[in-house]
């Protein structure tokens, strides 16, 4: 056994699946593809023997994105992908899905924020000033010293936010307002309502994701039979 929960096996492959092709070959040159054998982690070695964990999570992501229909794959990636383009794209798979009175682009910013949810002191921050004191008597070449590594040092804080900001979503707060999401002057009662509605749509739609995730984990033998008892419990 190797995933403690379903939830948490989701995770793991999401996240191996997002750091790229080329470093999640390897498990694919022991890996017999044959359908007829299963495709079980056993034809990896049995039991993941030989196999380190981040080499299972890589058979497990592209295990998953197999054998899950499309709908369950996108909600996946809409809930628990943490890298942008993913989430992205899964929020956007999955709107078109949900049926609702409510006009599109209601359902879109509906969507995206079940997915981004609002985090309290979230903030895309910039990067830090960097000042420098040059004293009056400075020479000139002390001068120039303090000025270049003070330029240095506030080029290192930009490359600093920007790996930050590259994959992290930080919505602005007027997204979350649902004055924003309907142009009709619908009563807010009724927009809540649409509201509900949605986020219900998309935990069921999610919840039948991840059965069909604990189905396929049972099937390979990688899920603790009673760790899925007590999430399901």
């Amino acid at each position: 056994m190797i995933y403690s929960s379903v939830s948490g096996a989701v995770v793991a492959a999401l996240a191996a699946g997002e750091k790229g092709a080329a470093k999640g070959q390897a498990w694919q040159k022991l890996y017999k593809s044959a359908e007829e054998e299963g495709g079980c982690l056993a034809s990896l070695g049995g039991q993941s023997h030989g196999l380190d964990r981040a080499q299972v999570d890589y058979w497990l992501s592209a295990r998953l994105h197999h054998l899950l229909v499309p709908r369950h794959w996108s909600a996946l990636n809409a809930k628990y992908a943490t890298n942008k383009a993913k989430k992205l794209q899964g929020i956007s798979a999955v709107a078109p899905l949900i049926a609702s009175p409510a006009p599109q682009l209601f359902i879109y910013k509906a969507v995206t924020t079940w997915a981004i949810p609002k985090l309290k002191g979230a903030r895309r921050k910039g990067p830090r000033s960097v000042s420098v004191d040059i004293p009056l008597d400075a020479s000139e070449w002390r001068r120039d010293n303090l000025v270049n590594a003070a330029l240095a040092a506030g080029q290192v804080e930009r490359k600093k936010a920007e790996a930050l900001a590259e994959d992290l979503i930080i919505l602005p707060d007027s997204f979350y307002e649902m004055n924003t999401w309907d142009l009709d002057g619908t009563p807010e009662s009724t927009r809540r309502r649409w509201k509900a509605g949605i986020y219900e749509k998309l935990e069921g739609l999610v919840d039948d994701a991840l059965a069909a995730v604990e189905n396929i984990l049972n099937a390979e033998g990688v899920l603790n039979p009673r760790d899925a008892v007590l999430q399901a419990s």
